[in-house]
């Protein structure tokens, strides 16, 4: 039970990151199951914001496009070099 008299600590930061996290994941899988190399789809994606990078099966595209791009790229660079060790 919940004591109302406790401050509750959460991060929308690291929702969001989660909620980047699934939904790469599942681009990913949309354009593996097309064929794709995943990878240098989404990297085309990132980088020129052209949506034809990404296949519409199971919706990925729309999927991405709700992403912010620079968010997006902070994060995995962040990710990349901290080794998802949080701050």
């Amino acid at each position: 039970m919940l004591d109302p008299n406790k401050t509750i600590q959460f991060s929308i930061k690291n929702e969001y990151d989660e909620q980047m996290r699934q939904t790469l994941i599942e681009v990913y899988n949309a354009l593996q199951e097309k064929g794709y190399n995943p990878i240098s789809q989404i990297v085309g994606y990132i980088l020129s914001e052209d949506p034809t990078y990404i296949t519409t099966h199971n919706n990925a595209r729309s999927l991405i496009r709700r992403l912010d791009r620079d968010e997006l790229l902070q994060t995995l660079v962040k990710e990349y070099l901290t080794g998802g060790k949080k701050d």
